[in-house]
């Protein structure tokens, strides 16, 4: 199992982070620096519930950890915002698809937690293939006194039944269960890549490749294609779906990302099959920066949707971009992640880095995004003062009370004392997956086989 790394950082310029210490018994994360992490170790996706108590992760072994906020103590305050492991199951096993010869892994590609109803929570899983649908519950009573059965559990012999006794429920030691509720499968041809609950509570969407379906979430045996992009012939394919994401507000309105870099708005109002969308936000390719890898890194990896519902964010390969939903030509804001990769392009190409899909994060305000980076940087940047900056997640900010230092690249010329070489960026360490929560500077960084939370203690803004 993956474990959690956490660190202190109380003086960076953009957040003031102070993260949690090691959990699963490696609190010690010096003493262990030799870890070899497996592939099944691998985190490949990061969720805040609803109202960021709970944090789940899932990984390429089909693995669920979920983690929960321990609450505040007064005599140690720095002790807030600790996140434990709460709850550990396997949510997807390796299948094969006899008719195709496919292998289906069991990695888990998206998370998403519905909006809690009662005292259990709810969330949904995806691989490549079937999405399932968990319910988290505690349970800290049983009931004890059966008329017909032991202690055990066995059954009486009735004979041996006298008298009539009313069960009662005793207290025992608090039990995290897991069952699975639903499995939505047999609906998609191609590999799942997101999966978005609805506003309304009562359906989701999934998007593969080519098609997006509609799900009610008490109906697991048929779904609605609302937009199918698929051509007659497959060697007509120009573009694939690569990210999709309901409105929080409005339950008719969704998005959807493509490999051309384009955006387009959907209105389950207009039509039953959404192939027209409502609008299209696509920005002009400037022809003097045509090369051969323009349209690899305009490829959308992630989309999201602003808290407020008024903008969206994109990540492509170089740069994250925010879109105002009023404006279709071109963004609104357009921050550069890591352009000094501009001259590395051929190389990343050759070592499939090229295709790399970085997700993005708003914070509970909209006022900042966070992407992440290679070398296990992950960026953030201001949308206010316009200021960023570069963080690293790594052991050496995990220590106790750390301080997370803003790291820089630079591309040869003078170098300052800390800054880094492009040349010298490892491109195996890569931060793929994040989550902000939702209303507090809390963040959870997926480093490998790694999770770090970094907290804002001081509930600073931006600064410096």
């Amino acid at each position: 199992m993956h474990r959690t790394v956490r660190s202190l950082a109380v003086n960076s310029p953009l957040l003031s982070l102070i993260p949690p210490v090691g959990i699963g018994g490696d609190d010690d994360c010096r003493a262990r620096r030799v870890h070899i992490a497996t592939f099944a170790d691998i985190i490949s996706t990061v969720e805040f519930n609803h109202t960021g108590e709970l944090l789940a992760t899932g990984d390429k072994g089909g693995r669920v950890v979920i983690f929960q906020r321990e609450p505040e103590c007064k005599t140690e305050p720095f002790s807030q915002g600790e996140y434990n492991v709460y709850s550990t199951f396997q949510s997807h096993e390796p299948e094969f698809d006899y008719l195709k010869s496919l292998e289906i892994e069991e990695k888990i590609n998206k998370i998403r937690w519905l909006p809690q109803q009662n005292a259990a929570h709810f969330l949904l899983s995806t691989n490549d293939k079937t999405i399932k649908l968990w319910k988290v519950s505690e349970r800290d009573k049983r009931p004890e006194g059966y008329n017909l059965k032991d202690e055990e559990g066995r059954m009486k012999d009735l004979s041996t039944v006298t008298s009539l006794q009313v069960p009662v429920l005793k207290p025992m030691d608090l039990m995290v269960e897991v069952s699975p509720r639903r499995v939505f499968a047999n609906a998609h041809t191609y590999h799942v890549n997101s999966i978005s609950v609805n506003s309304d509570h009562e359906t989701y969407m999934s998007a593969d490749d080519l098609r997006i379906n509609l799900w009610h979430l008490g109906i697991t045996d048929r779904s609605f294609n609302i937009v199918d992009i698929k051509p007659v012939n497959m060697e007509d394919l120009t573009e694939v779906i690569t990210a999709a994401e309901f409105h929080p507000h409005h339950c008719n309105l969704f998005v959807y990302s493509s490999s051309k870099g384009t955006l387009r708005l959907c209105d389950m109002r207009e039509s039953a099959l959404c192939d027209k969308h409502s609008k299209l936000f696509e920005e002009p390719e400037d022809p003097s920066n045509r090369s051969f890898f323009s349209e690899i890194i305009s490829s959308v990896s992630d989309v999201k949707f602003s808290h407020s519902g008024r903008y969206l964010l994109t990540r492509d390969y170089l740069t994250a971009k925010v879109w105002d939903l009023n404006m279709e030509n071109k963004p609104l804001e357009i921050y550069q992640v890591h352009d000094y990769l501009r001259s590395k392009l051929c190389s990343l190409y050759e070592n499939d880095c090229i295709f790399d899909k970085f997700e993005c994060a708003w914070n509970g305000s909209d006022s900042v995004i966070m992407t992440g980076a290679y070398n296990n940087f992950f960026r953030m940047f201001d949308r206010n003062t316009k200021r960023d900056v570069t963080l690293e997640a790594s052991r050496e900010s995990s220590k106790p009370r750390a301080v997370l230092k803003p790291r820089r690249v630079c591309q040869g010329g003078k170098r300052r004392k800390d800054d880094i070489s492009v040349d010298s960026l490892d491109f195996t360490k890569k931060i793929l997956h994040t989550a902000w929560h939702p209303t507090e500077n809390i963040i959870a960084i997926a480093a490998t086989n790694n999770l770090y939370i970094f907290q804002d203690k001081l509930n600073q803004e931006m600064h410096g």
